[in-house]
This record gives C-alpha cells, sequence and structure tokens, in this order.
C-alpha cells in the first residue's frame, strides 16, 4: 500500500524502530527491495535521488514503482531523494510520489529555512511529506568531522519549527558511499537532537555502518535510514558472480534481485523494521 512518510515514520518513532529508504535504480533492485519487505512484512521506503537520475529517468521509474507500491501488502513510501531542483521535485509530486527530500542543507542557513518551508507547502498539498536537511552530509572524499557542518541541536528546533518539515535528515558524523575508514558518530549529539525536536530524524550515509552503529543510531532517536551503496554494490557483485560465456541479461535479473533482497532484509532486520508491516 502506498502511503506517506509521515504515516510510517510515526510508528517507527512511537516503538523505536528504523525504516529503511532503499534508492533503486531498475526493475530488478525494485523487484528485491519489496521482496524483502514483503517477506518481513516490513515498511519500507522506496525511489530514487536526484543524482541518480542519468541513470534511470524519473518518468519511466515511476511506470513500475508507483504501481508496485500501490500492490504491496505492507506500506511503501515513494520517495523523492536529495531533490536538488524544484522542477524536477515539482515532477516527482506530479507523477505521484508519497514523499520528497528538498536538500538545502549547502545553502546559507536562512535560504535553507525559506525555500524548504515554501516546499512543505506545496506538498503537502499534494499530500505528500517533506524531509529537510540540516547540517551537511557529504561525500566520503570530504571525510567526516567537520564540527562546522554538524547539526546543531537548537538550530534543529528552529528549523522545524519555521519549516514544518515531516522528518529531518542530521549530519553526526556520516558521510554517502563507500567509507575509506571507520567513520566516527556522534551519538550524544543525535541524542540531544531528538531531545530537542520531536519530528523524526533521519540517517543519511548508512552505507557502509557497523550493526552496532546501526543499532546505537535508532536507539538514540533515528526513524529513517538511507541506503544505497550496499544494495547497489550486491546486484553488482551478483551480476559478476552469474555471468558465464554466452549468457544473457535475463539469466542475471532473477541474481541480482535475489542478491538486493538478500541485502535488504539483512538491514531491516538490524533497523528493528521486521514484522511491524
Amino acid at each position: 500500500m502506498l502511503v506517506t512518510l509521515r504515516e510510517v515514520l510515526k510508528d517507527a518513532q512511537e516503538k523505536k524502530y528504523g525504516v529503511g529508504l532503499f534508492n533503486t535504480v531498475n526493475l530488478e533492485m525494485a523487484k528485491g527491495v519489496l521482496a524483502a519487505a514483503e517477506e518481513l512484512k516490513s515498511p519500507v521506503i522506496i525511489g530514487t535521488a536526484e543524482v541518480l537520475l542519468p541513470t534511470a529517468g524519473l518518468e519511466e521509474l515511476s511506470y513500475f514503482l508507483l504501481p508496485m507500491a500501490r500492490k504491496a501488502s505492507v506500506p511503501v513510501v515513494l520517495h523523492y531523494d536529495h531533490g536538488l531542483t524544484e522542477p524536477k521535485i515539482m515532477e516527482a509530486l506530479r507523477l505521484g510520489f508519497s514523499s520528497i527530500m528538498y536538500d538545502c542543507s549547502t545553502d546559507a542557513y536562512e535560504n535553507n529555512v525559506h525555500r524548504v518551508a515554501r516546499m512543505v507547502e506545496i506538498a503537502h498539498l499534494f499530500g505528500a511529506t517533506v524531509e529537510g536537511e540540516l547540517g551537511h552530509v557529504g561525500a566520503n572524499e570530504t571525510g567526516s568531522g567537520d564540527e562546522g557542518i554538524y547539526t546543531q541541536p537548537e538550530q534543529a528546533r528552529d528549523f522545524v519549527e519555521r519549516t514544518g518539515v515531516d522528518a529531518l535528515a542530521v549530519a553526526i558524523g556520516t558521510a554517502h558511499g563507500a567509507y575509506k575508514e571507520k567513520p566516527k558518530l556522534d551519538i550524544g549529539r543525535l541524542s540531544q537532537i531528538a531531545h530537542t525536536v520531536s519530528t523524526p530524524l533521519v540517517l543519511h550515509g548508512g552505507s557502509g555502518l557497523s550493526d552496532e552503529d546501526f543499532k546505537n543510531c535508532v536507539a538514540n532517536g533515528i526513524c529513517k535510514v538511507n541506503i544505497f551503496t550496499d544494495i547497489n554494490c550486491a546486484a553488482a557483485r551478483a551480476a559478476h558472480d552469474g555471468y558465464r560465456e554466452g549468457c544473457g541479461l535475463t539469466d542475471l535479473q532473477d541474481g541480482i534481485t535475489q542478491a538486493v533482497k538478500e541485502e535488504t532484509m539483512k538491514k531491516m532486520r538490524v533497523f528493528g523494521s521486521a514484522g511491524r508491516g
């Protein structure tokens, strides 16, 4: 069933578990993610990100993601992740995405507030929910630990009050992509933010963290965890390992879907969302 981010994260926040966002770029990945959710009876968030659109277009993805979400027996949020440009966000809303993330985190603070608040008003008219970001979760090449881009608890309170966001992504030491060294997560900061704001909190840059890291983050206020690199790499490994001379793409598709399903199930069990759907 297609639902909004608010519906899924409200229960996660109350019962202290996390729900995974698994970004996808093709049918095989989408089938794997949703098969995992169905088997484990877990709510799930599925979608794509603006940086992935050169790989798979937004409209084309919507042609199979929307009906698959609607047909699912578990709650499914269709999410447009890290929206950077208003035209693409508006396209996602018109196509029927039930949630969008508007990433203005590299803007000056007041501009971030203004732009996100305006998008919240628009998205809510579509019946969709909005995730914002405060602080900045960069790429792994930049490393982590820069105090200047970490989320400040009191600023988080001001941000959610002035924007009305339905979820807030926070910067506590994670980074996007594969980690070159073990990240240093500021769990104390996360806990302080969770006690300062009532809005569900989001962890970006989840791929590559340890199970212990994930559990610690969920225990201290994270309700949504973003995953792409882990399932993307699982799909690539399955394609590589499954290839034999003379075989075609159709010979590899089931293996790719199964690999994505297994990796997704691992994450759902760690996040605590299994059996919550």
